[in-house]
């Protein structure tokens, strides 16, 4: 049962053999652990056959590093970014009275204080 869910379905590629239930897999998965063959050596045929495509989890070095690495990356980068919009201040400088040549604008602008 582990090694099926190590393997994706040939068939298909759209899930572990476990899953998909892909028989011919099951067949030849059960023949070799039958003749006492071990995890890694049936896993080894496999991907001697299809390629690293056939593993569920990819292999952590080279270019599949970055499948590694990339969302925990992605996550702090936007953990920070979320941090810092959080943190942007919405009250910002008070609004410097330019208007002079208006009437009563001291009037108005301590209403204005009044009503926030």
């Amino acid at each position: 049962m582990d090694i099926e869910k190590s393997l994706m379905a040939v068939c298909c590629w759209s899930g572990t053999v476990f899953d998909h239930g892909n028989s011919d897999m099951e067949t030849i998965i059960a023949t070799m652990v039958q003749s006492g063959n071990t995890k890694s050596q049936i896993i080894d045929h496999f991907v001697n056959q299809y390629g690293e495509r056939v593993l569920a989890v990819p292999v952590m070095a080279g270019f599949n590093l970055l499948a590694w690495i990339a969302p925990i990356i992605i996550g702090i980068i936007g953990i920070i970014v979320w941090y810092r919009y959080l943190n942007i201040s919405s009250i910002g400088e008070p609004v410097k009275n330019e208007y002079n040549d208006i009437p009563n604008i001291d009037q108005i602008e301590q209403e204005l204080k009044e009503m926030e």
